[in-house]
């Protein structure tokens, strides 16, 4: 099955169920989690070569960072995602873990006539003012700035925003906040914000949707969510004041220095890294279990096999799909976390 066909088979199965799942042999495993939209194309892909492998299938619901954190909380699936990372006091007093799985990079996306992928170029400052509602229209000076020799509408601009607690908005409202002080101080960084103009859609999917549907719109998604719409995505201007574009390469600039060991949680802020060709907002997307496994932990050792399993033979996908996977010495930090933080009831490592 193409990524193209297997979005598109998403999508459908999530309006008839809700969700998308992996069918499984009746006497095979089968693990369930839920949580960001962020990483969903991978991890269907993932799941969808795990099971050709090994039999064992997983059920992922693409819902938002914020609903696979309460899922996991709840313990009503038996791994969460979020691409926002949870704080040490939030771990603690939910007795959680986390770990990177992959990196990926949050991408502007516009519908324009007469204008292609890559031909407009915006900085975080003026991003931040557009989505403050403080410039309303595509041929405002500030954007005309930044874009001589491009013809751009007097049309009024229409800003889609995730209407859900999403690890996406977390990720794009940090990278504003450290762009405009102004974007800071009145909306600031979160799952859910509050916008002061546009129109909500629900995951990834929902904001790409909504982005193909309306003229003179703008959105932010997932780059893989771009590249299975066919979205026309912006340039960013980085720190280093250079105009990039989106790919896995610009990811993993952004991603290289991370100082994955001496970061409690593994939590690495990726957003307006240094870099000449480094993507302004990059960043990880997060794992979640409980450190406390009820019996002997059968259900997060299948969790660890899949993801372990990912990290071994996923790369080559991932980067199909413009991720960056983690490099092995970080899978070696993230599995010795593994070891020492998840315990079955009897105090004994599951990994």
């Amino acid at each position: 099955m193409g990524f193209n066909q297997l979005i598109k088979s998403v999508a459908i199965a999530a309006a008839v169920a809700g969700a998308f799942a992996f069918g499984g042999a009746v006497h095979a495993a089968e693990i369930t989690g839920a949580g960001a939209s962020f990483p969903y194309p991978v991890y269907a892909k993932w799941a969808e070569e795990y099971k050709a492998k090994t039999g064992n299938s997983l059920n992922y619901q693409s819902i938002g960072s914020g609903g696979g954190q309460k899922q996991i909380k709840a313990k009503t699936v038996d791994f969460g995602a979020s691409d926002a990372p949870l704080t040490q006091d939030d771990l603690q007093s939910s007795g959680l873990t986390q770990f990177p799985a992959v990196v990926g990079g949050v991408v502007p996306v516009v519908n324009l006539d007469n204008v292609k992928p890559g031909q407009i170029k915006l900085s975080g400052a003026v991003l931040a003012d557009i989505y403050a509602g403080k410039i309303t229209k595509w041929n405002a000076a500030e954007i005309t700035a930044l874009n001589p020799g491009v013809k751009l509408p007097a049309d009024d601009i229409t800003v889609v925003y995730r209407s859900d607690a999403s690890g996406t908005s977390y990720v794009f409202t940090s990278y504003l906040s450290k762009a405009n002080a102004d974007f800071k101080s009145k909306i600031g960084a979160g799952t859910a914000v509050k916008w002061p103009t546009g129109v909500g859609g629900k995951g990834n999917e929902g904001v790409a949707a909504n982005v193909q549907k309306v003229k003179g719109s703008i959105g932010y998604v997932e780059y893989a969510y771009v590249k299975a719409n066919k979205l026309t995505f912006t340039q960013l201007k980085n720190k280093d004041g250079a105009f990039v574009s989106p790919d896995d390469e610009s990811f993993k600039s952004a991603t290289a220095n991370g100082d994955w060991a001496n970061t409690p949680g593994f939590a690495v802020d990726f957003t307006d890294a240094a870099g000449k060709a480094s993507w302004p907002i990059s960043s990880a997307t997060f794992i979640l279990l409980h450190k406390q496994q009820d019996g002997d932990g059968a259900k997060a050792k299948e969790v660890l096999k899949f993801f372990d399993w990912a990290f071994k033979n996923g790369g080559a996908t991932a980067a199909k799909l413009d991720y960056v996977p983690l490099p092995a010495n970080v899978t070696k930090l993230v599995e010795d976390s593994w070891k020492a933080n998840i315990k079955d009831s009897s105090g004994k490592a599951v990994w």
